[in-house]
Formats: structure tokens, C-alpha cells, sequence
């Protein structure tokens, strides 16, 4: 049985399994499908030819634009065909032809997409991936499975994230570039192989983040990425150092935290 919400518009030529459940002002333009056990929740809109399966959640206010597949089963040869979940947060806006997959039972089962986030054309994000907010994803972009991207990322057309692959917030990935190392919160990153070329200064100071504490977060790279010491080792030598530092310590508790691939850094990479 659906559950529609008296208010929700549902074009004619659209298709809503039995057991959807559909909010409040939902709006779905004609030639989409809405799986069985998808929930579209209150604003969501789909504009036209948009496949939403599986066993997805739409957040709140999230439009979807044509030829969209979202909550498809993961690409992964390990799919054992066992039911699992993608949760799309809200106010996102997912352009044509995005695709987005659920997770794998070896991964959490979960494919997780925050709140306020832009998919540009034909970008995907696949099995497992956690994203946080803000994001934008250009025209293009390939994230692995089981890829973490923290808040207010941008990755730039065409770019491309090896699996297991750890985005720092508000780090900046240039067009083309492949990333197979963590990229560190703030970073940079541009090139095939990828290169961490310095710090996002663009972007935080378009955040508000003053011109000292920016100072500060660039006297802590040098230290860590120039010091005579392995970049973990030079991390840990300043966090007495840099204790009242936000920005500083988001980075060097980055650094810390355990993980599948190795650092981005100004010279890995380079022939």
C-alpha cells in the first residue's frame, strides 16, 4: 500500500510502487520510478525521467533533476544481494544523470549523503561513501566505495577518489586529479597522480576564517610537511603547540586518526 500525502502532486506517467511513502508537497514530475521501499519526505521533488530504488531515503526539500539513478544496487563483486541502504540528507540538488549506490553488507550496509550538497552532471558516488555537508561534487566526479568526504569539500570536474580514500573539510580538489591518498583538512590537492600543492587559502578565507588564524593553519603545514621528522611524527611534535587552534587541531587529529591509505603530501607522487 502507498502512503501519499494528500498534498504531494505525482504526475500520471510516473511510477509509485506499492509500500513507497511519499511527504507532504512532494512534487514528481512525469517518467520517474519510486521504488517499493523508498521515502521521499516532505518537499522533495523529482523532475522527470528520475529512478529513485532500493531502500533510500530522500531528505527534505532535495530535488532531483533527469535520468538520475539513486539507491541502486552497490558495483561491487562482493554483493551478496542482502538489503541495503542509502540516506540522502536534505536540501541537496542531485543534476542529471547522477548515480548514487547503496552500501554493502561488508561496508556498514550504509551509504550515507548529508545535508546541502550539490552533484553536478554525471558525478556518482558509490557504495559506502559518507558524506558530510555542503559538498560539491562537480560534473564528472567518481568517488570509490567506502570514500569519506568531510564538510564543505569541492572536487572539481572530472576528478576521481580511490576507495577507502579519506577528504579532509573544506579541503579543494582540482579538476582531473586522482586522488589516491587522505587529503588533509584544508588541503589542496591537483594532478594525476594527485599532489597536495598547499592549503585551500581561497576557500577559508571565503569561510570567515581570519587572516591569522589562516597564518597560523600555514605555519602548522610547513612544520609538518618541511619538518626533518615523518609527517606523522612532526604532526604529534606540535599539538601542544597548536592546542587553541581549531583549524590546526582538525588537521593534526586528521593525521592521527587510523586509515586504509596513506597522506597526500608535496612530494608523494612526484616522480
Amino acid at each position: 500500500m502507498k502512503m501519499i500525502a494528500a498534498s504531494a502532486k505525482i504526475h500520471p506517467l510516473s511510477v509509485i510502487e506499492d509500500g513507497a511513502v511519499i511527504g507532504e508537497n512532494v512534487v514528481v514530475g512525469p517518467f520517474c520510478h519510486v521504488g517499493a521501499k523508498v521515502v521521499l519526505k516532505d518537499d522533495v521533488e523529482l523532475l522527470t525521467h528520475v529512478v529513485v530504488t532500493g531502500r533510500t531515503v530522500i531528505g527534505r526539500g532535495t530535488r532531483i533533476f533527469p535520468n538520475a539513478v539513486i539507491g541502486g544496487d552497490p558495483q561491487s563483486v562482493h554483493h551478496d544481494g542482502a538489503e541495503t541502504t542509502l540516506d540522502v540528507g536534505e536540501m541537496c540538488v542531485i543534476r542529471e544523470g547522477v548515480t548514487m549506490n547503496a552500501g554493502t553488507t561488508e561496508g556498514g550496509g550504509r551509504t550515507v549523503v548529508g545535508n546541502h550538497n550539490l552533484f553536478l552532471a554525471n558525478s556518482h558516488v558509490a557504495h559506502d561513501c559518507i558524506l558530510g555537508d555542503h559538498i560539491i561534487l562537480s560534473n564528472n566526479v567518481m568517488l570509490a566505495g567506502h570514500v569519506k568526504v568531510e564538510d564543505r569539500v569541492i572536487l572539481g570536474g572530472g576528478s576521481a577518489v580511490h576507495q577507502f580514500t579519506r577528504i579532509g573539510r573544506q579541503a579543494f580538489i582540482g579538476g582531473l586529479s586522482a586522488v589516491s591518498y587522505d587529503v588533509i583538512p584544508y588541503g589542496m590537492l591537483n594532478g594525476n597522480p594527485g599532489i597536495l600543492g598547499g592549503l585551500n587559502v581561497v576557500g577559508m578565507a571565503r569561510a570567515g576564517m581570519e587572516k591569522a588564524t589562516i597564518h597560523e593553519v600555514r605555519r602548522a603545514f610547513k612544520q609538518i610537511f618541511e619538518g626533518e621528522g615523518s609527517i606523522r611524527a612532526n604532526a604529534a611534535a606540535i599539538r601542544d603547540e597548536y592546542a587553541n587552534s581549531v583549524p590546526v587541531m582538525q588537521i593534526l587529529d586528521f593525521i592521527a586518526a587510523e586509515s586504509d591509505r596513506a597522506l597526500s603530501s608535496p612530494n608523494r607522487g612526484k616522480g
